[in-house]
């Protein structure tokens, strides 16, 4: 079936109630799945809803990105998710293209067309009773629209598999595809059947159809004129409150009881942490980025502080403190250049997790543990220079501790963002969230305004900031162990580092 209609119609709105999408608090009426009350979870599971943008990785290859989505769903194993695989591509037509990477806008991939049926794929591998598809043709040329058309029709045909898409200015050849047509304007259903009953309502209504227009396109133009002739028909309908998806009664129905995940959440975290590495170790980008800009920071940084270990002077341990937190700004802020990669992410991680391929823990999970040694390498290009350029405390359990703290802050800043790109709208939002967020840490990290001075409605801040934990670890490192004196007069020391501690509200561990 095809929902047709002018520009804001609402196809596509029909559409997301049909698939779950909006909840049916805000509709009036039912939607009934074999004569049963839809439960959206349970649907979303069993059906397969394509979008109208193709939401796919671009560094994945279509085999990898059909195999990965197969081995989420399936129950099986890796043997039986690669013969369906096989099937999907032979069936798509993408076997020439299978070893070819999607692309996206940085990177030339293959055709939109071919993105179109990989699109549909993804939500094809597990063998769902009921497709819906939002404007399917939208955006290709008119073979590769008949290409998809051609595919559809003979899944319904061949598989028996219940397919509802929106359309906008179908081909003729396209059109006759169809087995039904649902006609909308302005919310209002204008004609719900075949195409041929569709030419008669429009005749019995007085109007002429020109030769070589076809006849869906001919009722959009004047559905303004047919809308009141049925708004009337239209709420009786409504008050009726069904809208019916048909087909084979028993196909499609599963007890909601017997719903569960293709794997257990082992098996899930393994192969979310292998898509992670692909894509990760493929967009070179921000790979290499970050990996060239720790080591340039680094040299950078220990040149430009590294006169404060051979000074004297009362102002070294300032300095010295400076660095610790410039670096800690640099550190916590050098995640956000991935925000746009998590937003980007999102929108796949949210169509997957609803279709129930695994569990968001699961993703946390991979992501983090990924993303463990690449955040490790970028610590070591990090701190290898600047700490023993600086000339910090010169023994190797003082700079594998100082690395360990690095190593944690990437953790914590790349977690932090990953956080505010599931809550950001877009990317202008979340870069603002973040900047504010930051900010706020930072001036309550207790290098501007000390925590004794904090006023006590404040105080909160003071231990929620990110800043504060890694910027004491840094302080003890380097003042706290051994005796060690900080500032001296003609030889003799006024200012050691526990004192200096001490002073600072900070006591070693295990101190008293």
């Amino acid at each position: 079936m095809a929902i047709a209609g002018p520009s804001g119609a609402g196809k596509t709105t029909l559409l997301d109630i049909l698939a779950g999408k909006i909840p049916p608090s805000r509709v009036l009426g039912h939607v009934l799945v074999n004569d049963k009350t839809m439960n959206a979870k349970h649907f979303q599971r069993i059906s397969g809803y394509v979008t109208q943008e193709e939401v796919l990785f671009p560094f994945l290859t279509v085999r990898e990105t059909l195999m990965y989505s197969a081995r989420l769903k399936l129950r099986g194993g890796f043997k039986m998710a690669t013969a369906r695989v096989s099937d999907l591509l032979k069936e798509l037509g993408l076997e020439h293209i299978a070893d070819a990477r999607i692309g996206g806008e940085s990177s030339r991939g293959i055709s939109g067309g071919e993105k179109r049926r990989v699109s549909i794929g993804v939500d094809l591998v597990h063998d769902p009773a009921v497709i819906l598809l939002d404007e399917p043709t939208s955006g290709l040329d008119s073979t590769s629209a008949l290409h998809v058309a051609l595919l559809l029709k003979s899944m319904a045909t061949t598989q028996g598999k219940t397919i509802v898409l929106t359309i906008h200015q179908p081909s003729f050849r396209i059109l006759e595809l169809f087995d039904q047509i649902l006609l909308l304007s302005n919310g209002y259903v204008l004609h719900h059947g075949s195409l041929h009953l569709l030419e008669q309502q429009l005749i019995l209504a007085g109007h002429s159809i020109p030769r070589h227009v076809n006849v869906l396109e001919f009722a959009i133009e004047v559905a303004e004129t047919l809308v009141t002739d049925i708004i009337e028909c239209e709420i009786n309908d409504i008050e009726q409150g069904h809208e019916h998806l048909g087909g084979n009664p028993n196909r499609g129905f599963v007890d909601e009881q017997k719903l569960c995940y293709g794997n257990n959440q082992f098996e899930e975290v393994l192969i979310l942490g292998q898509r992670f590495s692909n894509n990760i170790f493929r967009t070179k980008q921000l790979f290499l980025a970050r990996m060239i800009q720790a080591v340039i920071v680094g040299f950078v940084l220990g040149t430009v502080f590294t006169e404060a270990s051979n000074s004297s002077r009362k102002s070294k341990v300032q300095t010295q403190v400076g660095f610790f937190a410039f670096s800690l700004t640099y550190l916590l802020y050098s995640s956000t250049e991935g925000l746009p990669i998590y937003l980007q992410h999102r929108r796949i991680i949210m169509r997957e997790t609803l279709s129930g391929a695994y569990r968001i823990s699961s993703y946390v999970i991979a992501n983090t543990i990924v993303f463990l040694p690449f955040h490790l390498t970028v610590a070591l290009l990090y701190s290898t220079p600047v700490y023993w350029i600086i000339g910090l405390r010169q023994d190797i359990d003082g700079f594998l501790y100082f690395t360990l703290v690095v190593w944690m802050v990437l953790l914590m800043s790349h977690a932090f963002v990953i956080c505010f790109s599931a809550l950001a709208p877009d990317y202008i939002m979340g870069t603002a969230l973040i900047a504010g967020v930051m900010g706020s840490f930072f001036l309550f990290s207790g290098y501007f305004i000390s925590r004794d001075d904090i006023p006590w409605y404040w105080i909160f801040m003071h231990y929620l900031s990110l800043f504060k934990y890694p910027f004491e670890s840094f302080m003890i490192n380097e003042y706290g162990g051994k005796r060690r004196c900080l500032e001296s007069v003609q030889g003799k020391c006024f200012l050691y580092g526990d004192t200096y501690l001490i002073q600072q509200g900070l006591t070693e561990p295990g101190a008293s």
